[in-house]
């Protein structure tokens, strides 16, 4: 949530606290408001605010796309969003016709509830929306006990979108690199459908983890999105084998 880069000093009112708070890994965790915009803060660090989200939102935009013939002929789609943040990707998948159930993984409890308050109205309140299932869990454990389950009853997902750091080289969390390893992305490609897409946000280039994903799945497409300040915003999408023919 254009997380690489705080808003520079004197852009704007001087943020207020709305909301201080222990994460569920022990640290600081704080939602502020700046003039029409929230930020959240983790550990003094600055996270994510609501200013833009063209990114995240382009994230899902991009898997959709990424379906068979664009998602046009595969009505239904499910969408498995690691990290709540904002709202802004989230808010994307439900604006989308074609999808039916979005799963929200999110670490911090304090984040969710957020959503139910003071961040509501950022994102048009998507925990509102019955399509919207949020779960608080650490992703990496999740996603270990989803990829057992999924032996037994078989893929469930169409597109898979994590945002849960600043990128593969840059983690919120220093145990969430290993979701950026090879056993993570074997997971994550057992939860997904044939033809499905997974893509993962990043705040700059991460070159090495680009060729880590295109050895696990195949072709990967880089997409640069134009940030507020430096470096663009990066996603890398990766697709599962194609849907067998009807």
């Amino acid at each position: 949530m254009d997380r690489a880069t705080a808003p520079p000093a004197g852009f704007g009112p001087e943020p207020a606290v709305v909301e201080r708070t222990v994460g569920a890994t022990g640290g600081e965790l704080v939602l502020r408001r700046s003039g029409d915009h929230f930020e959240i803060i983790s550990n003094g660090v600055f996270l994510m605010d609501t200013r833009d989200g063209a990114s995240e939102r382009e994230m899902v935009r991009a898997c959709l796309a990424a379906l068979p013939d664009g998602g046009r002929g595969a009505p239904g789609a499910r969408v498995l969003i690691a990290g709540l943040g904002v709202g802004f990707s989230v808010r994307e998948a439900l604006d989308d016709p074609r999808v039916e159930r979005v799963r929200v993984v999110e670490l911090e409890p304090a984040v969710v509830e957020w959503h139910r308050g003071p961040l509501g109205d950022a994102a048009g309140g998507v925990l509102a929306d019955p399509r919207c299932a949020v779960v608080c869990a650490d992703f990496g454990a999740w996603l270990a006990a989803a990829a057992e389950e999924a032996e037994d009853a078989g893929p469930w997902v169409d597109v898979v979108c994590l945002d849960t750091d600043n990128g593969p080289d840059w983690t919120v969390v220093e145990g969430n690199g290993r979701l950026y390893e090879p056993a993570a992305l074997e997971r994550l490609r057992r939860l997904l459908r044939p033809g499905g897409a997974v893509a993962f946000w990043s705040a700059m280039r991460a070159p090495d983890f680009a060729g880590l994903l295109e050895r696990e799945f195949g072709a990967v497409e880089t997409i640069e999105v134009p940030a507020r300040a430096g470096e663009p915003d990066v996603v890398y999408l990766a697709r599962t084998g194609p849907a067998p023919a009807a």
